[in-house]
């Protein structure tokens, strides 16, 4: 089947977070939202049609999760990762940050610090400060347009009281698809020390053709009986909404662990469409993923040539994955309030401004490019239009 990505589709008035709350979030309803990590295309006609089907049934009761949910997990990540996990591995939770607040909870304590690596995903920040813990960063090298891991800076910043680290694998907002030797580097510091490595995955999917993606405990059994991995088909198929997540744990008794703080929460109910949208996607929606990636590397390339051509002084950070693009915007010679004004305010667009992912994200701002060109092409010209001003 040919899908077709240039589709617009009208999102007002769908109760949609990026596009309805528009105005009370940035205070004007004409401002164009390029900013929330959700994409502006129909999910897979598979899952639409599985989800349409179960609909029609007319009960949307109690439900729990069939042993076809499990194999089709299990099958996504021996087909598209190379990574053999096992079913007993696999423990749902209705969302990744939900999921990482648990962990939070339950692997530390009050006042243990946690490692995470700015500029990175601003949640990471709230559930460690929220509960009570200490962010310890460990904040990346920028050279030459491309992100490093500082591995002196992290050991230097290690001591008895760091109990965790917070990974983004793929990096959001700076597009990293961490090499194997980057992650084992990471995982020997991590053993050396008995740190926890919480691995974020979510955006395991989305990787440019030329770049593969690791799974952290995929690369060994110490690593893998040391690490938590989030994973969700919600980036991949955009289905944030029905809030389905898979924490694989190999690990038993820190599976045991998660598993006893999610029932002490009563948390672990089963979202209806969320189990039938999941197994659809993974057992149907491949094809639907191949074409999403072609889409989205053609969209990179207009926007890297359109920035190129327009504005000259930003410059891409080529992302090996995700369809965030990171924006180095400092040769502008703006503060990042006065860069979010001119963005927001003036230029009428909506992106991530970089100061929310930590301070080594001032004078950058994060642009989700998951949309019909068409539309991306409107932002740039509202970007690059204020910025000529």
């Amino acid at each position: 089947m040919k899908y077709n990505f240039d589709e617009s589709i009208n999102r007002l008035q769908t109760n949609s977070v990026k596009w309805d709350e528009v105005e009370n979030l940035f205070g004007d309803k004409e401002i164009l939202p390029m900013w929330v990590a959700d994409m502006d295309f129909k999910s897979p006609q598979p899952v639409i049609d599985a989800l349409k089907e179960r609909a029609d049934h007319g009960i949307y009761g109690y439900t729990t999760r069939p042993d076809s949910y499990y194999e089709a997990t299990v099958g996504w990540m021996q087909r598209r990762h190379n990574w053999t996990i096992e079913k007993d591995w696999i423990i749902f939770t209705p969302g990744v940050v939900p999921a990482l607040g648990i962990i939070v909870q339950n692997f530390t304590n009050p006042g243990d610090k946690i490692i995470i690596q700015q500029p990175v995903y601003y949640p990471f920040m709230s559930v460690i400060e929220k509960n009570g813990r200490e962010i310890v960063n460990n904040p990346l090298r920028l050279e030459n347009g491309r992100y490093y891991m500082d591995f002196e800076d992290l050991e230097k910043k290690i001591d008895p009281s760091v109990k965790m680290i917070i990974l983004s694998n793929p990096h959001n907002p700076v597009g990293r698809v961490w090499a194997k030797d980057e992650l084992t580097r990471l995982g020997e510091i991590c053993l050396k020390h008995n740190i926890l490595v919480v691995s974020d995955e979510i955006h395991f999917d989305l990787v440019y053709e030329g770049n593969v993606h690791t799974p952290f405990a995929s690369i060994s059994e110490e690593f893998a009986g040391h690490s938590i991995t989030c994973t969700a088909p919600s980036k991949t198929f955009n289905l944030a909404g029905l809030q389905t997540s898979n924490m694989i744990i190999p690990n038993q008794d820190l599976r045991e662990r998660f598993t006893k703080a999610l029932e002490d929460r009563f948390i672990g109910m089963t979202n209806t469409f969320g189990v039938t949208a999941l197994i659809a996607a993974y057992e149907k929606g491949e094809e639907w993923l191949d074409q999403l990636l072609v889409y989205l590397k053609g969209n990179l390339d207009f926007l890297n040539e359109y920035i190129k051509s327009n504005i000259p002084e930003v410059k891409v950070i080529e992302p090996d994955a995700t369809y965030l693009v990171w924006l180095d915007c400092r040769e502008l010679g703006m503060d990042a309030k006065k860069l979010e004004e001119v963005i927001q305010k003036q230029g009428k667009v909506a992106f991530d401004e970089g100061y929310i992912f930590g301070k080594e994200g001032e004078g950058f701002t994060r642009i989700n490019i998951a949309c019909p060109r068409a539309l991306l092409e409107e932002g740039l010209k509202r970007f690059s239009q204020v910025l000529k001003k």
